[in-house]
Formats: C-alpha cells, sequence, structure tokens
C-alpha cells in the first residue's frame, strides 16, 4: 500500500513538473521549424532559406580566419591584428607625402577615434611617423618610418604564403566578382548596421 502511494505520489510530481514546465516555455520542442530568415526571393532558393544560412555560417568562419590570420601577422612583428591592419593600410595609401587619419578610417570601416588612439601607440613603438597636414593644420598624415618599413618588408614573405594558401582557390573569373560581390556586401552591412543601431537607441 505504501508502495503504490509512493508510486502514485512520484507520478502526481512528474506530472506537475511536467505540466509547470510546459507552462514556462522550457519543454522540448521536438517539431520546432525555423521560418526563413530572409524574405528577398533573390536570397531564397524555393522558397528556402537554407543555402542562405549555409552563406552565413561560411562568411562567419572566413572572418574569424581572417582575423586570425590578421592577428598572426601582428604577433610576428610584435604588434595587436588590428595595429598591423593599420600599418599596412597606411603603407599601401601613404604615396610620397603620407595619408590622413580620416582617409585611414574610411578605408578601414574604423572610427577617426581609434585610428588616432592606435596611431599614437605605433609611434611611440617608433614604426608610424605623423606630421601636420600643410592643408589642414588640425590634422596630421601618417607614414611608416624607416623601422617599420623594415619591419613590414621582412612580413611580406610569410603574408603572400598565408594569402596564397586563403584566397588561392578563386580564378580568374572567380575573384573579381567575389570582390564586386564583397563591396555590395559591405554597403549592405552598413545599412543593416544604422537599422540594429536605431531600434536600440528607441528602446534605451
Amino acid at each position: 500500500m505504501r508502495k503504490a502511494l509512493r508510486t502514485s505520489t512520484h507520478a502526481s510530481g512528474s506530472r506537475s513538473t511536467r505540466s509547470r514546465r510546459a507552462r514556462e516555455g522550457i519543454t522540448a520542442a521536438d517539431n520546432y521549424h525555423v521560418p526563413a530568415t530572409v524574405s528577398a526571393t533573390v536570397l531564397l532558393d524555393g522558397g528556402s532559406d537554407r543555402q542562405f544560412r549555409g552563406l552565413v555560417q561560411d562568411l562567419l568562419t572566413v572572418a574569424r580566419r581572417l582575423e586570425m590570420a590578421r592577428d598572426y601577422f601582428g604577433r610576428l612583428i610584435n604588434v595587436t591584428g588590428p595595429q598591423y591592419h593599420l600599418l599596412m593600410t597606411v603603407a599601401q595609401l601613404q604615396g610620397a607625402l603620407g595619408v590622413s587619419v580620416g582617409t585611414i578610417a574610411q578605408a578601414m570601416h574604423v572610427s577617426s577615434a581609434f585610428v588616432t588612439s592606435e596611431t599614437g601607440k605605433l609611434s611611440v613603438l617608433g614604426l608610424l611617423r605623423k606630421r601636420p597636414n600643410p592643408d589642414d593644420r588640425r590634422g596630421a598624415l601618417l607614414s611608416l618610418t624607416q623601422a617599420g618599413c623594415l619591419k613590414m618588408n621582412r612580413l611580406i614573405p610569410e603574408i603572400r604564403a598565408v594569402n596564397d594558401l586563403f584566397f588561392g582557390r578563386l580564378d580568374g573569373h572567380s575573384f573579381p566578382e567575389l570582390c564586386a560581390n564583397v563591396v555590395a556586401l559591405v554597403h549592405g552591412s552598413r545599412e543593416a548596421m544604422r537599422y540594429t543601431q536605431k531600434i536600440e537607441e528607441a528602446d534605451s
């Protein structure tokens, strides 16, 4: 009798627990299917967003690996990944006179405040030189120092090795196509971030 009572109480308690969990929405949703995460027809394949979601996963993987490669290059010259990126961007754009903070910020898609902050650190390390901008006394022109140029030159063989492996599967058709598509994604992602920022500002 006592055994039957305990069994009955245990079963009742289990039913009560399941009922409570169901009310709280924490039971397993075995038959749940995620609705399409895009609505633009061009991004759907027969009404399914499976291909799109696969693309997002692949882009996230590529983005992580690009950052890992960037950080690797930075470690080889004893700077951070973002600092290496800044040095490379200055090297590419400085020309004969140097390049402005605003131009670097635009090329890197970061704020001028970030460029100014990191430029100060790299100047202390003796890798970047700042001089007054003759066309804008409030600004400065950036260029690599001789030490910065030497570090970058020593790094180039390793950069080539990694980049050739990273992008070597592209051909003469897919590479320019990828470049154009990524530019479109840069513009689209900017609009998406402006949208999310507006939503967060409205909710705050």
